[in-house]
């Protein structure tokens, strides 16, 4: 077993605090009704959830024959700080405290093959997989023998055996998790911050059509967290029945799932006019500073903020690159700063001094 000092166990303790945000299950409810029809006879893995507490797991369990699975895997990393807070999935039953009940201090893996109606209420439930999964019947309940990390070799050999990931991954391994999820050619919809479509990883697969947003990326969603989670904010923490939530109004939702939404054409209102649409000093192309005001007619390069991803239809436009001020950019130029005055748009290297720098800009093109 390798050790770590204390200064790097201790970062990485803070980090993994920061990744623990629970999905709600009308958010998940919301989204995934628009998929239901892709989950037919497939095998779901959902990577990043303890089977106890997680919606996504429970989503999926009530629905397991509605949605027509055939297998639902679950896995956790170790106990999960929330733990015996929201899925209540075994009540108060003694029975855990058994060597067939919950395990204590592991991580936990959970495989759902079969879900009946056991207690003959005549519904599909949370109830009938309890009975199930204490009966061992068909389904298995066991401990993992490691930490349930998604890059360890037990979760990667259940990942082989899934076909679609859904999940609330860590945000700060997004880039790392997806790209497992590409290296293994796995369907999935994920949650993540809005910011990850700046990373280069992200993007490359943006702009190659390999993933897109989902249905609900507008608004705020609020996720439940550990009661110790520090929040400066107030206005972003609510308190529910004891439950601390916090709110968070970038996340979206990434997936190579077909959706009808990228198949819609954006209406385009606006004329061009070199007055309205000034050009970049040193890019041939236009700024367009709000996607919503993309010029009908014109057919040339033009920078739009990220936010034009969620009407994005490769059908009728086509992603050039992007540039930015920070780190991620593409290749456009990564290292180059970009502001807006009164008269142009500049690019630039170098510091931005007493000038307000645009955002993230993506350059798109009509296609013909």
């Amino acid at each position: 077993m390798k050790t770590k000092n204390s200064n790097t166990g201790l970062h990485g303790a803070r980090k993994a605090k920061k990744d623990e945000f629970y999905t709600q299950l009308v958010d998940i409810e919301k989204e995934l009704k628009h998929y239901k029809s892709q989950f037919r006879g497939k095998v779901v893995y959902c990577n990043c959830d303890d089977p106890f507490e997680s919606n996504f797991f429970k989503y999926f369990a009530g629905n397991f024959n509605a949605l027509g699975l055939k297998r639902l895997i679950a896995t956790s990393y170790k106990p999960s700080p929330i733990a015996n807070t929201q899925l209540g999935l075994f009540g108060n039953d003694k029975t855990l405290n058994t060597p067939k009940g919950r395990p204590k201090i592991t991580a936990n893996k959970l495989i759902i093959n079969e879900v009946d109606d056991i207690d003959g209420d005549g519904a599909f439930d949370l109830r009938d997989v309890a009975e199930q999964l204490k009966a061992n019947k068909n389904n298995e309940w066991l401990p993992l023998e490691d930490d349930g990390d998604f890059r360890s070799e037990e979760s990667i050999e259940l990942l082989k055996q899934a076909d679609i990931v859904v999940t609330n991954p860590p945000f700060s391994l997004f880039r790392e998790y997806v790209t497992q999820l590409v290296e293994h050619n796995k369907k999935f919809l994920i949650l993540g911050d809005q910011n990850a479509i700046s990373y280069i990883e992200i993007f490359k697969l943006i702009k190659a059509d390999n993933l897109w947003l989902g249905y609900d990326n507008g608004g705020t969603k609020w996720f439940q967290v550990p009661d110790d989670y520090d929040i400066e904010t107030e206005s972003r923490i609510k308190v529910v029945n004891g439950i601390k939530y916090f709110s968070m109004g970038r996340i979206m939702w990434f997936t190579n799932l077909d959706t009808t939404k990228r198949h819609e054409f954006m209406t385009l209102y606006k004329k061009y006019s070199p007055e309205e649409y000034p050009t970049y000093d040193n890019y041939n192309a236009i700024e367009v500073s709000k996607y919503a005001e993309i010029p009908d007619g014109y057919f040339g390069e033009m920078g739009v903020p990220i936010t034009f991803l969620d009407k994005y239809n490769p059908k009728q436009f086509k992603i050039i690159g992007s540039f930015n001020a920070g780190a991620h950019g593409e290749e456009l130029g990564a290292t180059k700063t970009e502001t807006h005055t009164k008269d142009k748009v500049i690019m630039w290297n170098g510091p931005v001094i007493a000038k307000k720098p645009l955002y993230k800009r993506i350059v798109i093109k009509r296609e013909k």
